[in-house]
């Protein structure tokens, strides 16, 4: 029987599998802070990765990065009411401004706030006031802005990356003088989301629109990335409002147009967050461990010196520390190749391990044998990990992008054959039950996958399946193709096929 590196493996329970792979790329941890994490610098260099493909890819469309306040004053969401609605219960308040010492010594709240400060769940509302500022004519539009922060949404069932109290995000706010701007800029954002998923986290996203129940609350219209992770349930990845001129309205966010006239502008928001880091660990992960797609990788290659005679030692040293300056001089996709050489002062099969379970894509061994005949040799993390492969040095330096690139296409076309053999149209009511019941009572976290299904518009069948079964419409798939049927549900006339699924 073969032995794992990760116990449970994910088909014993991938829920604790999931876990496991976080503790052991040494990814984040759980803060003292309930539903609050610690990201340690293997994970952190993912989001600073994310974070540098997708800033490149915002300015490059005409954004500017600032900054807004993390308390949002309680007024401010009262202003729109579909949004306050729907975060005031994930909302956290500060009442006061300072501590004191009580009789007993213990520390309490003192100076009570004349208006409580919510801590921003989002931003609309407090970037809806300055750009009220910001805004006077038909000249000063289109307002492309975007920010990288945190946000805190009080969560009570909380997991690593998926969904925690705090978390780290970018949010993007724009304001446009007409309506057709606006739905543009919401569907071009929503393309580089679906761009950024498939060719730097290897990651096949279905880009729909969401159902008017599952919209962002104040939104006209609601856009998403929807992504199966290896469980077979659904995870919203990144999304994209069209928020029409309800903010605007709310705010007084107004301009004066080329005619002379005073009108309302229309706004957009748009983001993804650490949970993109979720969905890269449960969408490529094994039962070994971490598994980095090379484009977003923490560290692209590790060297591992083999060195079993301290009088070999500084020669080995050397010889690695070269490899890996060469091959730092190599751009890959923005940035020089990442290389880590292993110096560590401790078993080869310990550090071999290591880089597994971490992820890493290449992992090179390099001993005085391998120097002698002008090898190394080359181990990939898509590959069984005791596959080796022996290059000269300049045949794996002139071979290492094409490797690398290999590897992405490898891990993308996997996830994506996982998702088209969990995907099946369903047309019956029997069969959508029987589809979403789960098959083994032993193992009910593995799901059925997605469901395209048609749908007739009805809410009463959203919460139909939702009660019964936990399963939601996920998307209207934006390629979906005008199709006459009845809807699995109720019967009734449908023109579209939309995506059930159960889901993060």
């Amino acid at each position: 029987m073969t032995q794992h590196a990760i116990q449970p493996t994910r088909g014993e329970n991938y829920p604790e599998w999931y876990q496991q792979v976080i503790k052991a790329a040494d990814l984040a941890e759980h803060s003292p802070v309930r539903g609050c994490m610690v990201i340690k610098p293997w994970g952190y260099a993912l989001w600073e990765n994310m974070q540098r493909v997708l800033d490149t890819k915002f300015k490059e469309t005409g954004h500017q990065n600032a900054y807004f306040p993390l308390f949002i004053p309680l007024s401010f969401l009262e202003k729109e009411a579909a949004h306050v609605d729907g975060f005031a219960k994930e909302c956290a308040v500060v009442t006061h401004h300072r501590l004191e010492k009580n009789a007993q010594g213990k520390l309490v709240p003192a100076g009570e706030l004349e208006e409580p400060l919510v801590i921003r769940p989002t931003s609309e509302t407090i970037i809806g006031e300055m750009f009220s500022k910001w805004i006077d004519s038909y000249r000063d539009l289109p307002l492309l802005i975007n920010q990288w922060a945190n946000v805190v949404r009080w969560e009570m069932r909380t997991r690593l990356f998926l969904r925690t109290t705090e978390f780290l995000w970018q949010e993007g706010h724009t304001a446009h003088a007409t309506q057709a701007e606006a739905e543009e800029e919401t569907e071009k954002m929503l393309g580089i989301y679906e761009e950024f998923a498939r060719v730097y986290l290897a990651i096949p996203v279905i880009p729909g629109e969401k159902t008017p129940s599952e919209r962002f609350p104040g939104a006209v219209a609601t856009y998403t990335i929807e992504a199966m992770m290896q469980d077979r349930k659904a995870l919203q990845s990144g999304t994209s409002h069209f928020l029409g001129q309800s903010f605007a309205k709310a705010s007084d966010i107004s301009f004066r147009a080329a005619d002379g006239s005073v009108q309302h502008v229309w706004t957009t928001s748009w983001g993804v967050t650490t949970r993109m880091i979720g969905a890269l660990v449960m969408a490529h992960s094994d039962d070994d461990g971490l598994v980095l797609p090379p484009r977003i990788a923490s560290s692209h290659i590790v060297i591992v010196p083999v060195i079993h005679k301290e009088e070999t030692k500084a020669d080995v040293l050397a010889y690695c520390n070269t490899l890996a300056k060469e091959l730092r001089t190599i751009q890959y996709y923005g940035r020089g190749l990442h290389v880590t050489v292993d110096e560590r002062d401790m078993r080869g099969g310990e550090k071999a391990w290591g880089w597994i379970k971490k992820g890493v894509p290449i992992r090179i061994e390099i001993g005085p044998r391998d120097m002698a005949a002008g090898k190394i040799c080359v181990m990939r993390r898509d590959k069984p990990h005791k596959e080796q492969t022996l290059y000269a040095k300049e045949e794996f330096i002139s071979q290492v992008v094409p490797i690398l690139d290999e590897i992405h296409d490898g891990i993308y076309e996997k996830a994506l054959s996982f998702r088209n053999a969990h995907t099946h149209k369903i047309d019956s009511k029997e069969e959508f039950y029987k589809f979403f019941t789960p098959k083994n009572a032993e193992q009910p976290e593995i799901h059925a996958g997605f469901a395209l299904c048609h749908w007739s518009g009805d809410p009463e069948v959203e919460e139909q399946v939702k009660k019964d079964l936990n399963v939601t419409i996920r998307c209207i798939p934006l390629d979906s193709k005008e199709e006459i049927g009845t809807c699995v549900i109720s019967g009734k006339k449908s023109m579209r096929r939309v995506i059930f699924a159960k889901s993060y």
